[in-house]
């Protein structure tokens, strides 16, 4: 899938993404820590998967908690029941991450009444320091695993650095080498690899650029924090050779 596009679980906000002709929607249920908004997001994620069931459209994933929160087990009582097709998880870390979301998500979906092994994952494999040196960790532990995605502003925060269109670009940077990593990551996994959400402030000439640049590098799609970066990005992975 080349787009995937992060959407608020509102009614107007998940029509409007409908309508983007995004290949996978990802609903974020945003702060976990929150936990009356985390209770609503559910809510309003339960509402939108049922609205969107058994229809036409882009596929349905839910951007859920961290392992490590105690909102982890709401979210997938909620989101699994609700008829989701994938998960996207923050802060994962290696094979263990994904062994341990794959038990989750077994006993989910058999209090669900769904097939075991229906819900598949996304691991968002860049966002902590430790999480660069597990990326080759992933290989072979769960067939739930369809793509690792890259992220740059948790890592950024987690360093104290600054991460602009340069520090991609410049292989001496960490973020440059954690893009590389992830690619190889993948590569070895045999799964898809996702670039980072293009910032909704950024320039249109430099969402193209980056959307070449991940297209030539192997990359087979990009999160999208807007309708509109959607047309850019899915024109920018239809190519069928990359560009360069």
């Amino acid at each position: 899938m080349r787009s995937w596009l992060l959407v608020r679980p509102r009614y107007d906000d998940f029509e409007r993404a409908l309508a983007a002709k995004a290949d996978a929607l990802v609903l974020d249920l945003g702060d976990p820590l929150d936990a009356r908004a985390r209770e609503a997001a559910r809510a309003g994620a339960f509402s939108c998967l049922a609205r969107a069931q058994g229809g036409p459209g882009p596929a349905l994933w839910v951007k859920v908690a961290p392992l490590d929160s105690a909102a982890i087990d709401g979210d997938l009582a909620a989101i699994v029941a609700a008829g989701a097709q994938g998960v996207v998880l923050p802060r994962a870390c290696g094979g263990a991450s994904l062994q341990h979301l794959s038990a989750k998500l077994a006993v989910a979906e058999a209090e669900a009444g769904r097939d075991d092994g229906s819900i598949r994952i996304m691991a968002l494999a860049t966002q902590t320091p430790a999480a660069i040196f597990a990326l080759g960790d992933y290989a072979g532990v769960s067939r739930r695993l369809e793509a690792l995605a890259f992220d740059t502003e948790p890592l950024r925060l987690a360093l104290g650095a600054a991460c602009d269109e340069n520090a991609l670009r410049d292989a001496s940077t960490p973020f440059a080498f954690a893009r590389t990593c992830l690619r190889l990551g993948a590569a070895a996994a045999g799964v898809a690899a996702i670039d980072r959400p293009f910032p909704a402030t950024g320039v249109p000439a430099s969402l193209s650029a980056e959307c070449r640049a991940a297209r030539r590098d192997g990359f087979s799609g990009k999160f999208a924090v807007s309708s509109l970066q959607v047309q850019e990005i899915n024109a920018a992975f239809d190519w069928a050779e990359p560009q360069l």
